[in-house]
């Protein structure tokens, strides 16, 4: 199992539309082949910064099968205009259970 884990600052004032857009967003990641799961965090300290996590199998589910996807133009047409700065994302396996 992969974790992918991108910090997402979203443009001050945006923050509603974002989410909102996020939640219609979430039907095309959950439908792509080796995904498993997702969540979404609000920070508590910093304004308009999200911790979005997805759980993948492997790690070419994610950047193969999902980046490259025609789904995938859908989702940063819904998603990337929100960013400023545009988010890193990190893929994580577990270490220890």
């Amino acid at each position: 199992m992969i974790l992918e884990a991108a910090f997402l600052q979203v443009t001050k004032g945006r923050e509603d539309a974002f989410e909102a857009s996020f939640r219609k967003a979430s039907d095309i990641i959950s439908s792509m082949n080796g995904y498993n799961s997702h969540e979404l965090q609000r920070c508590l300290e910093t304004e308009g910064k999200y911790l979005l996590l997805v759980r993948w199998q492997t790690l070419e589910d994610h950047t193969e099968g999902f980046r490259q996807s025609e789904k995938y133009l859908l989702w940063k047409e819904m998603l990337h205009h929100y960013y400023d700065p545009f988010p890193s994302v990190e893929h994580f396996e577990i270490v220890n259970e």
